[in-house]
């Protein structure tokens, strides 16, 4: 009997594919799992062919499919799903990214964690491995942090690369799970996260549950963390406006968008004499400035792509 099912949504990343899933197939676990793989360029499908490969010659129970609406929420979406549907006898569903490795006990892990202590909700530690040397201004950028927490409850997770829900939270909800307002932007993964908060579901982080993930070397650029810093403050204010309560609410988060911007300015003197990195000290004014790009609805779409 499957007790859990690793979800993976997956677009032109095939070695990175290819490697995560090798991660997978060397668990060292006494839980039976299953692998779903969601190949999201219906053009290209070479996750498919990465995935079908895999399944024939790991004999490690799972399935692929494509999903042809593009985006990131789409990919989510179906991946969870198809997982619900194919495996009704799991209890576990867990999302792992098709850039990221787990450690070789880290389906034990997050699942004895979630078992230990009765959590919906699970998560566990990023670490950022990087191709080749790199400036310390960006190897310590905010945007590279992961939570740092002992094993235990927790308020709430924000992200999908290392997490576990468990089937009861899916069956409480309507779909799509995933905003897909949040579907070309990012963040749709926060907000679900936010709506189970408030919904009440437990939270727990699994310090042991490991996974790592290979940073490629776009994604090191001065211009990709600045422009990556902006949409999380777009992201974020969404989010707020989305959750606000009638209109002394919203207009709760118009004022904190103002209040904010000057609050930006100190954080990132702050953090300029902190660390010496522009960069780094960029980052809370860039996100004041991308919260402000929300309110007019100047929203950026990473997750849209030409076939």
């Amino acid at each position: 009997m499957v007790e859990a099912v690793i979800c993976i949504p997956s677009f032109r990343r095939p070695e990175g594919l290819r490697r995560t899933l090798a991660s997978l197939a060397a668990q060292q676990t006494r839980i039976s799992f299953a692998i779903v793989v969601i190949d999201n360029d219906a053009a290209g499908r070479q996750a498919e062919a990465v995935a079908s490969a895999f399944f024939r010659e790991a004999g490690i129970a799972g399935n692929c499919t494509v999903e042809e609406r593009q985006g990131n929420c789409h990919a989510i979406n179906a991946a969870f799903s198809g997982a619900m549907t194919w495996f009704p006898e799991a209890e576990f569903f867990l999302m792992i990214d098709d850039d990221e490795t787990a450690s070789p006990t880290w389906l034990e892990e997050i699942v004895s964690t979630a078992r230990r202590f009765e959590a919906d909700i699970a998560g566990g530690p990023v670490h950022r491995k990087f191709d080749g040397a790199i400036d310390t201004g960006i190897a310590r950028h905010q945007l590279f942090f992961s939570i740092s927490a002992p094993t235990g409850p927790i308020g709430m997770i924000h992200g999908t690369g290392n997490c576990l829900i468990r089937r009861r939270v899916f069956e409480a909800l309507t779909q799509p799970y995933f905003d897909l307002s949040f579907n070309f932007l990012g963040g749709g993964d926060m907000d679900f996260f936010t709506r189970c908060h408030k919904r009440g579901y437990r939270f727990a982080w699994s310090d042991e549950a490991r996974v790592t993930e290979h940073v490629a070397a776009d994604r090191v650029t001065a211009r990709w963390l600045m422009t990556r810093s902006i949409r999380t403050g777009t992201i974020n204010y969404l989010i707020d406006r989305k959750h606000a309560a009638g209109i002394v609410g919203r207009l709760r988060v118009e004022v904190k968008n103002l209040a904010s911007l000057g609050l930006s300015l100190w954080r990132g003197l702050v953090a300029f004499a902190r660390t010496g990195s522009p960069l780094q000290a960029s980052h809370p004014v860039l996100m004041s400035c991308g919260r402000l790009l929300g309110t007019f609805r100047m929203i950026q779409s990473p997750y849209r792509f030409n076939s």
